[in-house]
């Protein structure tokens, strides 16, 4: 089959669509236990790149399960799965000249390997938002916490399933000692140069 399948050569380019945009694109992958304030971020950050005219696409976990992923289950191979999917999804809002923002645990760091392996390592820009779990615990937003201790949700990051922290992400979000707009601020000081369009 794979023989058959032969790459679409498009007559507007991605250096057009990002010229069209005047700004780079990209993605910033914001990754940490359930409860760490990653969405809130992430939209926020958002809204922030919109005001200075940015386009952007948030891809957020609860909202990919309910499409495009939602046959899929949490264990880790579906997680793989999940990660991968979104990833090739990213690398499309990339390629339409896009600064995507998505929100996942993604708790496995061979999974945030392959994610820059598909997007490429220059379009990839890993924020760890750095939350302890006794403190994911106390907010529980979504009272998943209370549920896995109760045996209820199996496979839940940190309590029955591991996260592997990133070893050298490019920030590092201190939710529980900064504040959300210190966080947002800190974010937007690093992709700033990023955005710049260069000559490629």
């Amino acid at each position: 089959m794979g023989e058959n399948i032969k790459p679409y050569t498009y007559k507007v380019s991605l250096k057009d669509r990002r010229h069209s945009n005047n700004h780079n694109s990209f993605l910033i992958w914001f990754t940490g236990l359930s409860g760490s304030g990653k969405s809130t971020i992430a939209n926020l950050v958002e809204q922030r790149l919109f005001e200075l005219g940015v386009k952007t696409y948030v891809l957020d976990g609860d909202n990919i399960r309910k499409g495009i992923n939602k046959d899929l289950s949490f264990s880790p191979d579906d997680r793989t799965e999940n990660i991968r999917r979104i990833a090739e999804l990213a690398g499309l809002f990339i390629d339409a000249g896009l600064v995507v923002l998505a929100a996942f645990v993604s708790p496995y760091k061979k999974d945030r390997a392959n994610i820059k392996s598909i997007v490429k390592d220059i379009n990839f820009v890993e924020v760890f938002v750095n939350t302890s779990l006794e403190e994911c615990e106390r907010r529980d937003v979504k009272g998943l916490y209370k549920k896995a201790r109760a045996g209820e949700i199996k496979n839940m990051t940190g309590i029955s399933a591991p996260y592997e922290e990133p070893e050298n992400p490019d920030v590092v979000i201190m939710t529980e000692g900064e504040s959300i707009a210190d966080s947002v601020e800190k974010i937007i000081r690093y992709i700033e140069p990023k955005l710049a369009l260069n000559d490629e």
